[in-house]
């Protein structure tokens, strides 16, 4: 290769195991008395985060290592794997429906979601693609075309879950790789009158997804249905104060609110621990987002360069979707908070994700 290769950067290192470990904390917080109601055990949620997240952090210093140039000869068939998995999940009786999605492959409580695969894949066939063909980019038919549509194919794949959290974090990961190789903004405010269009189709479609729309808009119209997840999440977070009512003493955790370990784990963390604990976690992604962009600009090759902003994408608009579900700026969709809610194969990918752009920080200019 002929690429000098140092340290990775300590910058994304530090705040990734930091927010591992308050995510392991504050998930046997949030699930230990849901857990010992469903399984007699206060501990099966920490006990399976504590495994994923060993995973994750093998996983992440086994890629941190790994020449990063290696991905781009495996992209294509990862991406069709990727696709496959996608296929099967859906065919009933192969695909397990968990939360009223058929989006896991798996046995009991193991299981796999094919969708957080497709996003690394994703992410990475596109690098290579427009590492290679970069010159086309400008084009619209030979060279925006094809990214665009992998990247509403597999959409569209996710969607049939449905799955529009998900879906949303792979279209906002892809689409900033596809600017950031070059592609002109007329194209791609073009797409975004699709993509409007596209939407207001989806939700005429589903009128559960309307019915999420009105109550974002006003709660208390509903509040023991569609509004009901969004008014106990802002029961929580209000009476967390400055600092919080103490770790372990939340209140909304017992059984009022939905998911407090996954999807609405930010709650619980604003109503123990405050608007201190909030703000550290925000400014924790913020150092990750900051030093992952970093690393993208100084990448040793444009391959390596859409790679970073791919995962460091994929990162940040699951954190905004997130939080901004939990506070109550958008409607309310199930998406995880990264390498802090319960998770398997969400958490140990978003592990060996960062593992990858450890590598590249290695190579960094």
């Amino acid at each position: 290769m002929g690429k000098a290769r140092s340290a990775p950067d300590i910058w994304i290192i530090v705040p990734t195991l930091l927010l591992l470990t308050i995510g392991v904390i504050m998930v046997y917080s949030a699930s230990a008395v849901l857990a010992f109601h469903d399984f007699g055990d206060s501990f099966y949620y920490l006990k399976r985060q504590l495994l994923f997240a060993a995973l994750g952090v093998v996983a992440m210093f086994f890629t941190m290592n790994v020449d990063y140039i290696l991905w781009k000869k495996y992209a294509k068939f990862a991406l069709i794997l990727c696709f496959f998995l996608l296929v099967i999940v859906l065919i009933p009786g192969i695909g397990v429906v968990r939360g009223g999605a058929r989006s896991w492959l798996g046995i009991g409580a193991f299981g796999i979601q094919p969708s957080e695969f497709m996003k690394m894949g994703m992410i990475l066939f596109l690098a290579k693609l427009l590492s290679e063909q970069q010159s086309k980019i400008t084009q619209f038919t030979k060279g925006l075309l094809p990214p665009l549509g992998l990247m509403g194919l597999a959409f569209g794949l996710i969607m049939l879950q449905p799955d529009l959290g998900t879906g949303a974090v792979l279209v906002g990961a892809s689409l900033l790789i596809i600017y950031t190789s070059g592609a002109r903004l007329l194209h791609l405010s073009y797409l975004g009158m699709v993509g409007i269009a596209g939407f207001v189709g989806l939700i005429i479609a589903a009128p559960y997804r309307l019915k999420r729309i009105t109550a974002f808009l006003d709660p208390w119209q509903d509040p023991l249905g569609a509004g009901y997840q969004a008014i106990q999440s802002l029961y929580a977070i209000g009476p967390g104060g400055l600092v919080g009512l103490g770790l372990g003493m939340s209140r909304q955790k017992y059984s009022y609110l939905p998911e407090p370990q996954t999807d609405f784990i930010f709650s619980i963390i604003a109503e123990e621990l405050g608007f201190i604990g909030g703000t550290l976690v925000l400014l924790l992604f913020s150092i990750l987002v900051w030093r992952g962009m970093r690393t993208a600009i100084t990448a040793p090759d444009t391959f390596a360069s859409l790679i970073a902003v791919g995962i460091i994408g994929m990162i940040a608009v699951q954190v905004i979707i997130n939080i901004g579900v939990v506070i109550g700026m958008f409607p309310v969709t199930g998406i995880t908070l990264p390498l802090i809610s319960a998770g398997g194969s969400s958490l140990t990918l978003m592990l060996t994700a960062i593992g990858i752009l450890l590598n590249i920080s290695r190579y960094s200019r």
